[in-house]
């Protein structure tokens, strides 16, 4: 009878600490191996909106053009072992994350998602900055090639308007090498909107 007592023990002790290991690996410790990480504190668009308007052709002087959309995201780093709450560890230049890359995906809340029908291609850009507290970062959100391209082109002709979500992935490294990434996402409609 002892012997079921303690194994029951350990079972139920062995079953916390794995509930305890798998609670502690939150989004910040899959970001990387980097000791910091980024949080973005908001993604806007052009005008500073949080919901984009993206007009797939633009009137300058009588000739329809076409404009990337750029996009804005604030950035705030954050050590992933703060230290105890009475003197949390400040950030050395070490924990500083530089940004070298991004990634720009579009989605449909339906599930329609076929790149190039459905919705816009997806692209890689390249940005440089380093985030060593706040910081915001501009990023083009939609390549004017983009509104060239189907499903996009067909909106100039009157098609109903196209609402996506951007899902923008940023990439980069803390000063020691570690990578680390961060992503976050706003709502895009596209059409032809009166000039």
């Amino acid at each position: 009878m002892t012997k079921a007592v303690w194994g029951a023990r350990i079972r139920l002790a062995g079953a916390l600490l794995c509930a305890l290991l798998v609670s502690s690996c939150g989004d910040q410790t899959l970001q990387g191996t980097a000791s910091s990480y980024l949080i973005i504190t908001s993604m806007t668009g052009p005008k500073g909106e949080s919901t984009v308007l993206s007009d797939v052709i633009t009137s300058v002087g009588g000739v329809p053009s076409t404009f990337n959309d750029s996009g804005q995201a604030t950035f705030q780093l954050t050590l992933k072992d703060t230290g105890p709450t009475t003197s949390p560890n400040v950030p050395s230049q070490n924990n500083s994350i530089t940004l070298t890359q991004y990634h720009v995906q579009y989605v449909r809340s339906d599930g329609h998602n076929i790149q190039g029908v459905d919705v816009p291609y997806a692209f890689d850009g390249a940005v440089t900055s380093t985030i060593s507290g706040t910081s915001s970062v501009g990023f083009t959100l939609v390549r004017h090639t983009a509104k060239e391209e189907a499903p996009l082109a067909t909106l100039a002709s009157g098609s109903p308007p196209l609402t996506v979500i951007a899902q923008v992935t940023f990439f980069g490294h803390d000063q020691t090498g570690r990578e680390t990434n961060v992503s976050g996402n706003i709502e895009i409609t596209f059409s032809n909107f009166g000039d």
